[in-house]
């Protein structure tokens, strides 16, 4: 999909969110684009929303990991094998061959909102 096909979209209401956790959202409902995404609320105002895909434990699992910090970044580890994926950029930190999908993610009055 090109930069100008992708907008955005709501995914939740505010009150969905959990500090300093991880909930997970539907995309693309009933196609066969549809896909599961983790979204992080860190602190009162940090959203990060990734794909909920963990590829090391082929299971959708990661709005279930532990978030942090690892070198100033926000990292959610995964509860399966506890690999590290940056929040902002998808990247794995323990091996660099390997990166899960990142989202734009906003708020827009109550709405959390997700762009692709």
């Amino acid at each position: 999909m090109s930069q100008q096909e992708k907008q955005w979209r709501p995914v939740c209401n505010v009150e969905d969110l959990i500090n300093d956790s991880g909930v997970c959202v539907l995309i693309n409902e009933d196609t066969e684009d549809e896909q599961q995404i983790a979204l992080f609320c860190i602190g009162e105002n940090k959203l990060f929303a990734v794909s909920n895909y963990d590829p090391f434990g082929k299971a959708n699992v990661l709005y279930r990991g532990i978030v942090g910090s690892l070198g100033g970044r926000y990292v959610v580890a995964s509860p399966l094998y506890k690999q590290h994926f940056d929040l902002e950029s998808g990247q794995c930190t323990e091996d660099e061959s390997v990166s899960i999908e990142a989202y734009d993610v906003r708020v827009n009055g109550n709405s959390v909102e997700m762009c692709w």
